[in-house]
């Protein structure tokens, strides 16, 4: 008699989300490979996408010096609106491109902070927590 396999079904439910957010946004799957990998890497930032999946919000934590992913989020938006030459966010804004930016944004700081916490903290618009 073999011992029962239990099986964690959670990461394929995270992978899915992160299918289906890379569908909407229109990203490759090279692209979605790489941010998967990053979340299997780091498992606050895991943690901290599934917290997004279930509530569709982004969580405080994690963070990279005093930056959240909310500012990570934020200056996307902005980026966007840049390119965009709108000043504003419309409706053409792909919100889901935007958070998954965010993320793969705060892997990379998290890799190289340096060159992250510079960027924001000359940028006007970011909404820091001190």
């Amino acid at each position: 008699m073999s011992a029962p396999i239990l099986f964690d079904q959670s990461r394929l439910k995270a992978y899915d989300g992160l299918m289906r957010l890379c569908g909407f946004a229109g990203k490759t799957e090279e692209w979605q490979q790489m941010l998967w990998n990053a979340f299997l890497l780091d498992r606050g930032l895991y943690d901290a996408f599934v917290y997004y999946l279930e509530h569709h919000a982004l969580p405080d934590i994690p963070k990279c010096g005093e930056y959240s992913l909310t500012d990570c989020y934020v200056w996307q938006l902005e980026q966007d609106n840049l390119r965009r030459d709108t000043g504003k966010n419309t409706v053409n804004c792909n919100k889901e491109d935007m958070v998954l930016r965010a993320f793969q944004m705060m892997a990379d700081m998290q890799k190289c902070p340096e060159d992250y916490m510079k960027k924001l903290s000359d940028w006007k618009g970011m909404d820091q927590t001190m």
